[in-house]
C-alpha cells in the first residue's frame, strides 16, 4: 500500500510541476510581447484599427492555446481515458497547492487584461475580458483530469481556479484598480534533498515542486484605502504570507510516518507595488510590470502554532 500511495503521489505532484511550468512559461512570454504596448494605456484610442488587434488577439489565443492543450494532453494523459470522475485532495500539502492554483490563474487574468488593453478595451471591458480567460484557460485541464485514470476531477481546484480571475476582475469593477495582490516568493530547502523525486533534484525544479520553499501573499496597498491627503508612500505595501513546512510527501499521515510533523506558517512583511513606481520608460514599466509576480526580500514577522513568533531581518 505504501508504495501505491507513493507512486500516485509523484505521479499528481510531477503533473502539477509541469502544469506549473507551462502556465509560467505562457506567462512571461505573453508578458514580454503584450507590455511594451499596453502599458501605455493613454494612446490607446490613437491606435490603428484596435477591433483587428482583438479579433486577431483572441484568434490567435484561441489556435495557440488549443495547439498547447493537445500537446500537453498527449503527454500527461497518455492512458486510456476512464468515465468522468472526481478526487478529492484538498486534504494534500496543506492546501498550498490550492492556493498556488489561485495566485497562477490571477496572473493569467493580470497578463490577459493587459494584452487586451493593447488592442484597445477600457480598463473595466479588459478586467472582464482577462477574469473569463483566466478562467478558461485551466478549466480543460481540470476536465481532462476527471477522465485520467490516474488524476480525477478536482473540485478544490476548481474554485482555486476561479477565485485567482475572481479576485482580479472583482477588484477592477469595485475600485477601477488593484489594491491587493497575491504574488510568490521561494527560498531553498534542505527536505528536497530528502526526496528529490517528489521535491526536486536541482533549483530549477524545486521552485515548482518544494511547496516547503513555498511562500504565497496577499500584498495590500494601504494608500488605495486612504484618503487623498494621506502621506502613506504610494509604492508601500504590507502582505500577509502563508507557507508550509516539513511536508515530504502529499499526505500530512505520510510525511509523520516519514519522521517529520508538518506544520502551517504565517507571515507579515513589507512589500513595494512596482506598478505604482511613476516612469516614462517603457521597458522599465514592463520590467516593474513582470516584478510585480513576486513579493520582494523584507523584514519579514512569522508566526508558526510549533514555535510562535520569529523575526527575519530578510525573507523571501
Amino acid at each position: 500500500m505504501e508504495l501505491i500511495e507513493t507512486r500516485a503521489g509523484h505521479r499528481r505532484g510531477g503533473r502539477k510541476g509541469r502544469r506549473v511550468r507551462f502556465f509560467f512559461i505562457l506567462f512571461f512570454a505573453t508578458a514580454f510581447l503584450s507590455t511594451a504596448h499596453a502599458q501605455d494605456s493613454t494612446h490607446r484610442a490613437t491606435e490603428p484599427c484596435y477591433h483587428c488587434r482583438l479579433r486577431g488577439l483572441l484568434i490567435g489565443e484561441t489556435i495557440v492555446y488549443s495547439a498547447t492543450l493537445y500537446g500537453l494532453s498527449n503527454a500527461w494523459y497518455n492512458n486510456p481515458l476512464t468515465n468522468f470522475h472526481f478526487f478529492n485532495d484538498n486534504h494534500e500539502w496543506l492546501q498550498i497547492d490550492k492556493v498556488g492554483h489561485m495566485v497562477t490563474a490571477y496572473q493569467i487574468a493580470r497578463i490577459s487584461a493587459q494584452a487586451y488593453r493593447w488592442t484597445g478595451l477600457s480598463d473595466r471591458k479588459a478586467a472582464i475580458y482577462a477574469g473569463l480567460t483566466g478562467l478558461i484557460f485551466q478549466t480543460p485541464i481540470e476536465i481532462l483530469d476527471g477522465f485520467s485514470p490516474e488524476y480525477g476531477f478536482s473540485v478544490g481546484d476548481m474554485i482555486a481556479n476561479i477565485s485567482g480571475p475572481a479576485l482580479y476582475t472583482g477588484q477592477y469593477l469595485a475600485w477601477g484598480e488593484l489594491r491587493i495582490q497575491p504574488k510568490f516568493s521561494f527560498h531553498n530547502t534542505a527536505l528536497a534533498r530528502v526526496r528529490p523525486n517528489l521535491l526536486g533534484s536541482s533549483w530549477n525544479e524545486r521552485w515548482l515542486k518544494d511547496y516547503n520553499g513555498q511562500t504565497y501573499w496577499l500584498s495590500v496597498n494601504p494608500s488605495a484605502f486612504a484618503n487623498r491627503e494621506s502621506k502613506f508612500p504610494k509604492w508601500l505595501n504590507i502582505a500577509a504570507g502563508y507557507g508550509i513546512q516539513d511536508m515530504v510527501a502529499a499526505e500530512t499521515s505520510k510525511s509523520i510516518e516519514l519522521g517529520y510533523r508538518p506544520y502551517r506558517q504565517y507571515y507579515l512583511s513589507l512589500d513595494i507595488d512596482f506598478t505604482r513606481i511613476r516612469t516614462r520608460k517603457k521597458a522599465l514599466k514592463t520590467l516593474f510590470f513582470l516584478l510585480n509576480t513576486l513579493k520582494m526580500p523584507a523584514p519579514t514577522l512569522e508566526y508558526t502554532g510549533r514555535n510562535g513568533f520569529r523575526f527575519h531581518a530578510l525573507y523571501f
